[in-house]
């Protein structure tokens, strides 16, 4: 007898390329090889003490119990405390829905906004869960291109040109993973006056908005407030500002019908983040901030170093990026007809070869590229780059 079916939708949906590569990380270290992981998009830095200490408190506590579904009222007024002091905009807290991780805000906000025959506009290179949750959600996908040559920065122009009669949701991530880029005030405001009063939502994910390097106006809530704020949906995180990885906290920010939907959506899968993690991240947000300003200036140093190698080499074009915590460079240059014929082929001789994990551009459907995350101290950063030369020759 044949074996049970899996569901079609499986049939159009990919596996997370980057999870992939912690996995093959952690399996090779298990077996004893010294891998450096420039693959894992998470902080090197432990999560701070004071909000360690507060779930130790929760825990005291018995804070262990259910809590109701949108999140603890302490966790959504320190995020809205958040966006008032940070941008100006006030939000209430019928308005946010606290999430286990910003992936799964994104996915809630698909799941609650867009179905079958519905388009969704998104940029590329960009994040893969994007594209793969719009499929979930029984959606299609629609890319608008980066290039690498306007430092890949998000314009409006591309991302109105891709709308079509079908389009029901536009998708963009600033600073943006894997290339660091972001969307300026002015082409959000561009975009929003491109879609208000139509029936598109714009979703605005968020989650590296604390690591942006250098001077640049990046208010996009108060942008959003001021023309878009019935149709605009915010996704944030704890996850990379406060080293709050695997902890799995997010949240969703937008008009108190659509996130209803979303918590809704919520109620039938998680319930909700885990009680102790809330307790941890309303610390977080209303605790000191000061030690951001380290973190920040730290990764500014490993970009302009690792950037400033690749530059020195010369096979290995890249953009400085103005946020996050990678490197996308070109290598193409250093691919060849034999062993290295595409960045995924150079990405697994790297990790084999060299025993240094990278992500291959195909997984930010960029071919001829490799995402280098920078958030090891520079000391393995260095490391690292004397392996990958050694190996090119």
């Amino acid at each position: 007898m044949a074996n049970p079916q899996l569901a079609d939708r499986l049939q159009i949906v990919s596996p997370s390329r980057t999870q992939q590569v912690t996995a093959t990380v952690d399996r090779l270290r298990r077996e004893g090889a010294d891998i450096i992981d420039l693959g894992a998009g998470e902080p090197d830095a432990p999560t701070p003490e004071h909000i360690k200490a507060a779930a130790v408190a929760a825990l005291d506590q018995d804070f262990t119990r259910y809590t109701v579904g949108a999140g603890i009222v302490g966790l959504r007024d320190a995020i809205g405390t958040h966006y008032e002091s940070r941008y100006g905009v006030r939000y209430s807290r019928d308005q946010i829905v606290v999430t286990s991780g910003g992936k799964q805000g994104l996915f809630n906000v698909s799941m609650a906004l867009f179905g079958p025959g519905d388009e969704v506009v998104t940029h590329v290179p960009g994040w893969p869960s994007i594209s793969e949750q719009v499929k979930l959600a029984g959606a299609t996908p629609v890319f608008a291109r980066t290039h690498a040559e306007e430092g890949f920065e998000l314009r409006a122009e591309p991302l109105l040109d891709a709308v079509t009669p079908r389009t029901r949701g536009i998708i963009i991530n600033s600073p943006g993973n894997p290339t660091g880029a972001l969307v300026s005030e002015d082409e959000l405001r561009l975009l929003a006056d491109g879609i208000r009063g139509r029936d598109i939502w714009l979703v605005v994910d968020l989650c590296y908005e604390q690591l942006i390097y250098d001077p640049s106006p990046h208010n996009l809530p108060g942008v959003l407030a001021e023309c878009l704020a019935q149709q605009a949906v915010l996704v944030g995180s704890a996850s990379k500002s406060y080293a709050m990885t695997g902890w799995r906290c997010g949240w969703i920010v937008a008009e108190p019908g659509v996130a209803a939907a979303c918590n809704a959506v919520q109620s039938h899968s998680t319930s909700h983040a885990a009680s102790i993690t809330q307790r941890a991240a309303e610390a977080a947000l209303r605790g000191p901030q000061d030690w951001l300003d380290t973190m920040r200036a730290e990764y500014r140093g490993r970009r302009d170093a690792l950037a400033g190698w690749m530059a020195d080499d010369g096979r290995f074009r890249v953009v400085r990026p103005a946020g996050a915590f990678y490197l996308f460079p070109d290598v193409t240059d250093v691919l060849d007809e034999e062993v290295r014929r595409t960045s995924s082929d150079l990405a697994l001789a790297l990790l084999t070869e060299a025993h240094v994990a990278v992500t291959p551009g195909e997984a930010f459907d960029a071919p001829g590229y490799l995402r280098l995350s920078y958030t090891v101290p520079m000391v393995q950063l260095e490391d690292a780059w004397r392996r990958i030369l050694t190996y090119l020759g």
